[in-house]
């Protein structure tokens, strides 16, 4: 084998991978504490189409002067972002205070709509119902009229 033809497979191979590695994108979304019903419900839309398009999301709360005191409120917006995308997203890392800002991360669930489980969760269905057959009843005993 000569050495030219060695390392053009090589490189085809490393393009190859390349092509197969996918890029994590984290998108931001930043929220204040007294956001208004129709901002919130704008900014919502653009964390919805993050998500479909694959990608994570960021919430962050940014605090200002006396907000500070009323850490609550950002706990608030952020559970209700997390209700309102359960469809589309789990939460990948619970909300945490960091100085001003309050953040938390949103992984987006799969393509086919269902969320991200672990290897154990395939074993879980019982095989008969993964094979579509149906399973059999158990005989009953027979009645003898008397009851």
């Amino acid at each position: 084998m000569n050495f030219g033809r060695y390392k053009y497979e090589q490189e085809q191979r490393r393009k190859e991978s390349r092509k197969k590695a996918t890029n994590v994108v984290v998108k931001e979304m930043k929220f204040r504490p007294k956001i208004d019903e129709h901002d919130y419900t704008t900014k919502m839309k653009h964390v919805v189409r993050f998500l479909g398009e694959g990608n994570k999301v960021k919430l962050t709360i940014m605090f200002r002067g006396r907000e500070m005191a009323h850490p609550e409120l950002g706990m608030k917006i952020l559970r209700r972002v997390a209700d309102d995308v359960a469809d589309f997203a789990v939460v990948e890392s619970d909300p945490r205070q960091d100085g001003r800002n309050m953040t938390m991360v949103l992984h987006p669930t799969r393509k086919d709509g269902r969320k991200p489980s672990s290897k154990q969760d395939a074993g879980d269905q019982p095989v008969a119902s993964q094979q579509g057959a149906t399973v059999p009843e158990a005989p009953s005993a027979p009645d003898n009229g008397a009851a």
